[in-house]
């Protein structure tokens, strides 16, 4: 669904507008904001019903959250070029999204071990997918009262992203001093 996403949001031709509320989106903002919220919501059924049938496999720990960053890094950095999120923030979403699959693949390999997402990792991704729908729509329907809903959830995200890389290092610090 990523090469969809991005080649709609990045169309170099005009959908056409459409208006909310005394805001207007470009129509393939809308359309890719659609197909962000709808990755997302299958990205979480699939992984609902893995766990609900006991289908929940090393692989998909592992595939799965990189899958979630490959959605999240594309959306941000388009958001990033159409000027609708600043550079520092994506930039650190990014850094701490490379290393935490570091960290992932450094489990692996010293130990077998594949670092399944916990609480603050699943908040940090929920405040992800909102932020970015949001921007993508450029906080429509709150841009027409003046609420900067969107940059208010991005900075949410941003909290969540460090802390839940904070908490990943920590609680794994013990493969920085290699194989037992």
């Amino acid at each position: 669904m990523i090469p969809i996403f991005v080649i709609v949001v990045l169309a170099p031709f005009d959908w056409g507008v459409f208006q909310f509320l005394g805001s207007t989106i470009e129509v393939t903002q809308l359309v890719g904001a659609v197909l962000f919220a709808l990755a997302s919501f299958t990205d979480w059924l699939d992984g609902k019903i893995a766990r609900d049938r006991g289908l929940v496999t090393n692989f998909g720990k592992f595939a799965d959250p990189l899958a979630d960053k490959m959605l999240v890094m594309t959306a941000l950095i388009i958001l990033v070029g159409q000027d609708l999120a600043p550079s520092w923030v994506v930039s650190i979403i990014v850094c701490r999204e490379l290393a935490v699959t570091g960290l992932r693949l450094l489990l692996v390999e010293q130990g077998g071990t594949v670092l399944a997402a916990d609480w603050p990792g699943k908040i940090k991704t929920a405040t992800q997918m909102v932020a970015i729908i949001l921007l993508l729509v450029d906080n429509l329907p709150f841009e027409g009262i003046g609420l900067p809903v969107a940059s208010i959830m991005l900075y949410i995200c941003l909290f969540f992203t460090i802390y839940s890389g904070v908490d990943y290092f920590v609680k794994n610090s013990a493969v920085f001093r290699g194989p037992k």
